[in-house]
Parts: C-alpha cells; structure tokens; sequence
C-alpha cells in the first residue's frame, strides 16, 4: 500500500461519494430564512472581534435613536 492512500489530499473527491441523486441549493431556502449575513468593512471590523458586539452596538444606536426622539424608531 502507497503512503498516499493512508493519507489522502483532502482537497480531491474520494472515490466513495456518490452526488449522483444530489439536488444543488435543495436546503438554501431554509437555512436563508434563519440567517442573515452581513458584511462589514475591514476597517470597521477591526474594532468588533465577534458578532456580539457588533449586535451590542447595533442595539446601542437603536436606543439613542429611540431616546433622541422620544419614541420607538422603527
């Protein structure tokens, strides 16, 4: 046995998987319905390391905003 079949290139397809039956995009409109990506600038994603704070200062405008005006913003 060849020391490449031990260790394959995990970049090519093995010879056991079949996408014969395979559906291209059958799961995109669900998992679309769950998520929802934005992307930043490298800038400004420099100075939030996770979607945490992003979120946090997300929710932080929309409360200045809704203290500014007296009333919920939509």
């Amino acid at each position: 046995m060849s020391n490449d079949s031990k260790n394959p290139d995990p970049d090519e397809m093995r010879p056991h998987y079949d996408f014969s039956n395979a559906v291209q995009g059958k799961y995109a409109d669900r998992f679309a319905q769950g998520t929802n990506l934005v992307r930043i600038q490298a800038d400004v994603a420099k100075e939030f390391p996770d979607s945490q704070s992003v979120n946090e200062a997300l929710r932080s405008l929309l409360k200045s905003r809704k203290d500014e005006s007296g009333r919920e913003s939509a």
